[in-house]
């Protein structure tokens, strides 16, 4: 499955409950048996999440840039630059960015899916986690 933007963060965007400029964002790794639907909205939504050693169930921060606003191509581009997990025996398939509130699963709003196109492991090593292409929100 491609990338994609989870439909509610276009409307948690527009609505205030996502502020790509000031929230706490964050990454979390999900194994190839999650399918991914635009439909999901919430992080409680999310199976299949990797377990492993060196790795924290939800995730770890993923630092959020706003792109200035592209007229030509009528977008906006948000990046993640994500930490990586040291010491990590895990595997993963894609990665999940939400914004993390601190607490329930069920408040987490979901924004982006990165799909890795094949399972990526790390045996004792770093896993990085490197998005060559930002996220856009599309008009």
């Amino acid at each position: 499955m491609a990338s994609l933007v989870y439909n509610s963060a276009i409307r948690d965007a527009s609505v205030g409950n996502i502020d790509f400029d000031s929230d706490t964002f964050k990454m979390m790794l999900v194994t190839s048996t999650y399918t991914a639907s635009k439909s999901h909205a919430k992080r409680s939504d999310i199976t299949n999440e990797v377990t492993g050693t060196g790795y924290t169930a939800g995730g770890n921060a993923a630092a959020c840039t706003v792109a200035a606003t592209d007229n030509v191509n009528n977008d906006v581009e948000i990046t993640f630059s994500i930490t990586s997990w040291t010491s990590a025996t895990i595997t993963a398939r894609a990665g999940v960015i939400y914004k993390s509130r601190g607490g329930a699963s069920s408040a987490d709003e979901l924004v982006g899916y990165v799909d890795f196109t094949s399972d990526t492991t790390s045996t004792n090593g770093t896993f990085a986690v490197t998005i060559s292409s930002p996220l856009k929100f599309q008009n």
